[in-house]
């Protein structure tokens, strides 16, 4: 078994239930969850004109290769309605592998760690929240460093029940 942490978010509709379908589905979809963050709200960082985010992270084990879960995630997104339209615009669920063990892989398909993940408050919160030390395989950072680090965004904890 291989640990994985994978973000989620969501900013349409039913935000809460997609992230706890989506939570359901990775269960179904050989992913066990071990840990899960609390739920964050977050202001649209890259296009702001939309509504805000719900996001959490989770560290979940799993025997799927990464390109198999990257389907099974993207067969989770579409089955709760994703529709990719506009580049990092609204979505009912986002799913994203952030960091698969130790490897690093950069295909045409998936990057691991998740390319953008220095940049992203509002997974950085989630994740240092569960996995201070987690060392990044690259930047050699762990979460928490690279938390300390990111610009600002408004991120807030909200009580959520999943």
């Amino acid at each position: 078994m291989d640990t994985v942490y994978l973000s989620l978010g969501s900013n349409l509709g039913d935000r809460e239930g997609h992230l706890r379908d989506a939570l359901a589905r990775l269960e179904a979809a050989e992913v066990r969850i071990l840990r899960r963050s609390s739920v964050y709200e977050t202001e649209p960082q890259d296009l702001r004109n939309q509504p805000w985010f719900l996001n959490l992270v989770v560290e979940a084990e799993t025997r799927l290769f990464p390109l198999q879960l990257l389907a099974r995630l993207q067969d989770i997104e579409r089955d709760l309605g994703r529709r990719r339209i506009t580049p990092k615009g609204p979505r009912t669920i986002d799913l994203d592998i952030l960091f698969y063990g130790t490897f690093v892989i950069h295909t045409k398909e998936l990057q691991v760690p998740h390319p953008s993940l220095e940049q992203r408050r509002f997974v950085l919160e989630p994740l240092a929240e569960i996995a201070p030390n987690l060392r990044h395989p690259v930047k050699g950072r762990t979460a928490r460093e690279m938390l300390e680090a990111v610009e600002p965004q408004v991120v807030r904890r909200v009580d959520v029940s999943l």
